[in-house]
């Protein structure tokens, strides 16, 4: 392990040498392509923190139209049952009966289809934040 280690040492000490040995123009165009990828890369992280930050506030946005949603649902599922309370012996008022089941079965689906973008949107932004980790 000693010798691998030695050797590993080496090999590092040879390249150093010839950097050292190396041309000043190509020592200077060496540094230029490092400044460059190094300019491309935090490009790349200022681009991942906006859409992170972005990603970030969308999901918060929706987050509260959820709970209002979830909110409005309560609401009209509490009218719905007073409702349905006064009207049971009533079968002339079955008509306005179904329609707010209709809407109320709408906003369930609602907030049903905003918990799966929410989801998606929650799944995006771990995958940009591991994306930043590793740049």
């Amino acid at each position: 392990e000693v010798q691998k280690l030695n050797q590993q040492l080496e090999e590092k000490n040879g390249e150093i040498q010839q950097m050292i040995n190396q041309p000043p123009y190509e020592k200077e165009r060496e540094i230029l392509r490092l400044q460059k990828t190094l300019a491309e890369r935090e490009k790349a992280q200022a681009t991942s923190d906006v859409l992170c930050r972005s990603l970030t506030d969308e999901t918060h946005q929706l987050q509260r139209k959820l709970a209002s949603t979830a909110e409005m649902c309560q609401h009209l599922a509490k009218c719905l049952e007073e409702k349905q309370r006064k009207e049971k012996g009533n079968s002339d008022d079955q008509i306005p009966t179904e329609r707010s089941n209709q809407v109320f079965l709408q906003l369930l689906y609602n907030e049903t289809s905003l918990q799966a973008l929410i989801c998606t949107l929650q799944e995006e932004n771990r995958m940009l934040k591991q994306k930043v980790a590793h740049v």
